[in-house]
């Protein structure tokens, strides 16, 4: 896994092609979405051809019908019905920007959900006027080496140095994007430390809450961890993200590791709790950051949360290595 930056860096390089049509700050909004819609393009081409095969036999079904078997052929929560893939894509110059939108709507509702959230169609109207979007692709295409991953965490890794790449330019904190992997492997040991003999248990189900979840790093840790300690264990992961990038990257691991995506939602936890009737059994997070914001956006649960006047949470992941988590 040591040479996930070496991939990273592989991936936003590919940014070169924007020089001159894009701002430095805004290589981010072309490279984070289809780094997510190539990663899938992996995933689902084991199964691509059977996926197709099973659509043209049932096709006309209501799509609750149709959904659930295909993602039952796909063996992921997600599949793609298109006839394209980023390869047969990258054969057709002339038709590049109508190819790519039908395979972006040939995924399930719970993929286009995600994919939505990178304002994709903005950026394919923009790299097709400017005769960029064929180069892209095709530099997409031709990495296949570079999303191919040996263990799921290596993704995530990756995932959150490019997102480190784009706070660099854009000025934002680098760090208010990455808690180092040691020290959430640190914080998982001292959650788990004293139910390991519950944990141990034939198929225990338990559940885990990050209210800054970031790209999912910390649930994806804390699952990964339990999985070690019990094989049949199963960890429920449930977070909300107020970056609309990292929150798509988030959903789009959740549906790659077949957790259900729906439990990870959009906002500042704080002022627009997502999940503000559900109980975990387990809470692990980065402090929040806390910013400056006018009087008059201060929208709290005021049973629950209460701060200095003008003072409102933002729940970003932020620089700092000081953590928390509970055990409820």
């Amino acid at each position: 896994m040591n040479n996930f930056r070496e991939r990273a860096n592989f991936i936003w390089s590919i940014a070169d092609l924007l020089r001159g049509h894009y701002k430095q700050a805004d290589y981010g909004k072309v490279i984070l979405p289809f780094t997510v819609l190539r990663r899938l393009d992996i995933v689902l081409a084991p199964t691509k051809k059977h996926v197709l095969e099973a659509y043209q036999n049932h096709k006309d079904k209501k799509p609750e019908v149709l959904e659930p078997i295909l993602n039952g052929i796909s063996r992921v929560k997600f599949h793609n019905r298109s006839r394209f893939d980023f390869v047969e894509l990258a054969k057709d110059h002339n038709n590049i920007a109508a190819n790519l939108r039908n395979y972006i709507n040939g995924f399930s509702i719970s993929a286009r959900e995600i994919i939505d959230y990178f304002s994709s169609e903005d950026q394919i109207k923009k790299l097709d006027e400017y005769d960029l979007l064929y180069l892209v692709v095709k530099y997409f295409a031709d990495a296949k080496d570079k999303f191919e991953v040996s263990e799921p965490m290596e993704m995530g890794y990756i995932f959150e140095e490019l997102i480190r790449k784009f706070a660099e330019i854009s000025n934002e904190t680098a760090g208010e994007h990455f808690t180092p992997r040691e020290v959430i492997r640190l914080m998982v040991n001292l959650l788990f430390a004293n139910d390991k003999d519950i944990l141990r248990k034939e198929g225990i189900v338990k559940t885990l809450y990050d209210p800054a979840c970031g790209t999912g790093g910390m649930l994806s840790i804390a699952d990964e961890y339990l999985h070690e300690l019990n094989s049949s264990a199963r960890l429920e992961l449930f977070g909300q993200e107020l970056n609309p990038e990292s929150y798509a990257i988030c959903k789009s691991d959740m549906l790659i590791k077949a957790q259900n995506p729906a439990n990870i939602k959009f906002g500042n936890s704080f002022s627009q709790d997502g999940l503000e009737d559900e109980k975990f059994d387990y809470m692990l997070s980065n402090p929040p950051f806390i910013g400056k914001k006018p009087k008059s956006s201060l929208k709290m649960n005021m049973k629950t949360k209460v701060l200095p006047d003008g003072l409102v949470p933002d729940f970003r992941p932020s620089a700092m290595v000081l953590c928390f988590s509970f055990s409820i």
